[in-house]
């Protein structure tokens, strides 16, 4: 495990959706534990948070949400805390909001259905080393289209010389896409608009502020959000 200071010590690990993207896997088992190179994906997860010198890892639940805290039970480290979601699925702010109670400030947040190979620093380092609450909400990690395994889309950011980010215009392509691991304040989550709401709403208060910044990412990076998707992650985790 690393010995390099991180912002934080704690990560939460979204993992409450409902997968329907991934099914059929996702009929019986939540997508959290669909399997890649014969691991399941929040475990892939929980090793790199762990790897990185993360101590603990809150995580939301939801669809299927008794098998999916039974896996977790079999983990060692990190430390896991449950936050319940069985009630009502909250979206990404919702959830991020539900489960301040549990989080320091700053955390780490990061989708448990991505995958990545560090570069020469962990990711997590990387974020903490850029990290300055004075002038940041959210700090997201983001890569570029040539690095962005498994992505189909236009992208989701452009970013000027000082790290600060802006929205993919309409029409256009960005060159930045979101890979689901962010470094956030408190701040961010403050005056919550509802309980059930989407991280993007507080993400444009924060551009809106100057507030929220990217930084490139020096890894390899794979979103895994279809079951064809599967097959080129796992190549991605072998071979790089």
């Amino acid at each position: 495990m690393t010995t390099h200071r991180l912002a934080s010590d704690t990560a939460m690990v979204m993992a409450a959706g409902l997968g329907k993207r991934m099914r059929p896997l996702t009929a019986t088992q939540p997508k959290p534990l669909v399997r890649v190179a014969g691991k399941p994906l929040i475990d892939h997860c929980l090793d790199r948070l762990h790897d990185a010198g993360i101590r603990r890892a809150v995580v939301n639940v939801h669809y299927l949400a008794d098998v999916l805290e039974a896996h977790l039970r079999t983990r060692a480290a990190p430390a896991i805390t449950i936050s319940d979601e069985r009630a009502c699925l909250l979206e990404t702010g919702g959830g991020m909001v539900h489960a301040q109670p549990h989080l320091p400030d700053p955390f780490f947040c990061v989708n448990s259905d991505n995958l990545w190979l560090d570069g020469p620093r962990s990711a997590l380092e990387e974020l903490s080393a850029r990290w300055d609450p004075a002038a940041m909400d959210a700090l997201l990690l983001l890569v570029n289209h040539g690095l962005a395994g498994q992505y189909r889309g236009a992208g989701d950011f452009a970013m000027d010389g000082a790290g600060r980010l802006s929205r993919r215009r309409p029409g256009r392509v960005a060159p930045f896409i979101y890979t689901g691991i962010q470094l956030v304040s408190h701040r961010l989550l403050r005056e919550p608009p509802g309980a059930v709401f989407s991280t993007n709403m507080l993400w444009d208060r924060a551009l809106s502020e100057g507030r929220l910044f990217g930084l490139a990412f020096t890894g390899l990076w794979s979103e895994v959000g279809t079951p064809q998707a599967v097959a080129s992650a796992e190549t991605m985790l072998v071979h790089g």
